[in-house]
């Protein structure tokens, strides 16, 4: 996909990854809905780029169809929806109920409902795009946090079941799966497991996006040794999960 003239919504765009995003692909002639929980914050970015602000909390199924309804009444139909809203919760098993479905709304359940209400008129018309953000923790493990570990696990699982599933109809997918990027989500995190390979600006990880898009592969790796370490966990799980625990040791359970 190229991104010019392009009709693009991007969750999560007050700031980090999601703010990086719509910079970057306003850049390349897209025209880029900015929406976030904080709409003010939103706002502020689309009047940077040109673009639209729209608060919207990926939280409510509601506010993601309103965000879609909006775009496609007001300014066209969306080419590419970017759902990119998340959260960290650390901690594990013993994390109270509440904060487990939290995360869950907002890291998975976000992603379901922009399909729930993208795929069919994307479909209608011949086809679009969905980029997912999720994380290198998905597709390998969070130390220190289970809830962000097991909810970016279920976003992977979910980019993947939309691409087998629709692709035959047009429905482009990728998934976002970087390591530590430079963002609210990660200050004081800078020496943190996550950030073992560096920690990117969240322009480089526009950059790989947009290189990722234009070649409509499914995973996007800011940190390419991402895939080595997805190779060597398929390789030997076992050894894997030794080495995984080294870290955990490592680290002393912490994030």
């Amino acid at each position: 996909m190229e991104l010019k003239d392009k009709i693009v919504v991007i969750t999560g765009a007050a700031g980090g990854i999601g703010r990086g995003m719509a910079e970057r692909f306003a850049s390349e002639g897209a025209r880029v809905v900015c929406a976030d929980l904080d709409g003010d914050r939103a706002q502020e970015v689309a009047d940077k780029i040109g673009g639209i602000g729209r608060a919207c909390n990926v939280g409510s199924e509601a506010d993601i169809k309103e965000l879609i309804d909006f775009t496609e009444d007001r300014i066209g139909p969306i080419d590419l929806f970017c759902s990119n809203a998340g959260i960290l919760t650390a901690g594990g098993v013993e994390v109270p109920d509440a904060e487990w479905q939290r995360i869950w709304e907002i890291n998975v359940m976000s992603h379901v409902w922009a399909a729930r209400h993208m795929v069919p008129k994307m479909i209608a018309r011949g086809g679009g795009y969905l980029l997912n953000t999720s994380s290198a923790a998905g597709l390998l493990n969070q130390v220190g946090a289970a809830p962000y570990g097991v909810t970016k696990h279920a976003a992977v699982g979910l980019a993947e079941w939309l691409a087998l599933t629709y692709g035959d109809k047009g429905i482009k997918v990728s998934v976002l799966c970087p390591q530590a990027v430079r963002s609210a989500m990660t200050a004081g995190h800078e020496e943190s497991v996550a950030a073992i390979d560096g920690m990117l600006e969240p322009e480089a990880v526009a950059d790989a996006c947009v290189e990722t898009l234009r070649e409509e592969r499914f995973l996007v790796l800011p940190h390419p040794k991402v895939l080595d370490y997805i190779r060597m966990k398929t390789a030997d799980y076992d050894r894997w999960i030794g080495g995984m625990r080294k870290l955990n040791k490592q680290f002393g359970g912490e994030l």
